[in-house]
């Protein structure tokens, strides 16, 4: 089904909606911040953060940042409070943080995000997750992925928008093998169509962005690989 974006962006404008974003420091959130922050939806943009950031665009000058330890996140509460819509894209792998470091931001992290973004008023949640995420998967990666998309449906938020796109097509400053292999192999052809295995970043945030100003068809939706590529592509200005 086609959508007028451009209208439904003006409409949503009209509404005056505020959000949070997490995961601003990863290669997803800046990208997805970006597209925010350049189309204007809303009127109160927060970044949530274990850092300040330094943005030098004068378009990012009335961002509000809150900087809180997500080891004892319950006392950053406030920072999570009245945000209409709230986007997160936390993650880290097995890699760089270790088995339980990786459960720990993956799976901890985003649930009590979640929760605290609950109870703060929040009534459109979306996550990214990956391609292939499922709880009962013998791979700790698609498994603590599956496990957080389950664990944060009973919340009940009014729309929870759930993202599995396939491995990442971008020059990330960390070293991920998979992503490096995906851009060698299967970057001259990821921008013109999808493939099974790869999609453009920018895809992913365009649909994101893209996904929040269609109306809801179902509470709880979920998008592959395919229709994230399909709905990020779509004129979005």
């Amino acid at each position: 089904m086609a959508h007028d974006l451009k209208t439904l962006a003006e409409d949503f404008r009209q509404k005056n909606k505020s959000c949070f974003i997490l995961g601003v420091s990863g290669e997803t959130g800046k990208e997805l911040l970006k597209e925010i922050v350049e189309m204007k939806l809303f009127s109160k943009i927060t970044v949530i953060g274990r850092r300040q950031l330094t943005f030098e665009d004068e378009a990012y000058e009335n961002l509000v940042q809150e900087v809180v330890d997500f080891e004892k996140l319950s006392d950053y509460a406030a920072a999570f409070q009245g945000h209409d819509v709230g986007y997160c894209c936390l993650g880290t792998t097995k890699a760089k943080a270790g088995a339980d470091g990786f459960i720990r931001v993956d799976h901890d992290y985003v649930l009590k995000s979640a929760e605290l973004a609950k109870a703060g008023g929040c009534s459109h949640f979306n996550l990214e997750s990956s391609k292939g995420a499922d709880k009962t998967s013998g791979f700790l990666y698609l498994k603590v992925k599956g496990q957080v998309e389950a664990d944060i449906e009973p919340l009940g938020f009014e729309r929870y928008s759930i993202y599995r796109p396939a491995v990442l097509m971008v020059d990330r400053q960390e070293s991920r093998p998979a992503e490096w292999f995906a851009r060698k192999v299967l970057g001259p052809i990821s921008s013109m169509f999808p493939t099974a295995m790869s999609i453009p970043i920018q895809s992913v945030t365009r649909a994101m962005v893209a996904n929040t100003l269609i109306p809801a068809g179902e509470k709880v939706e979920i998008l592959e690989n395919k229709a994230i590529y399909d709905l990020g592509k779509a004129p979005e200005k």
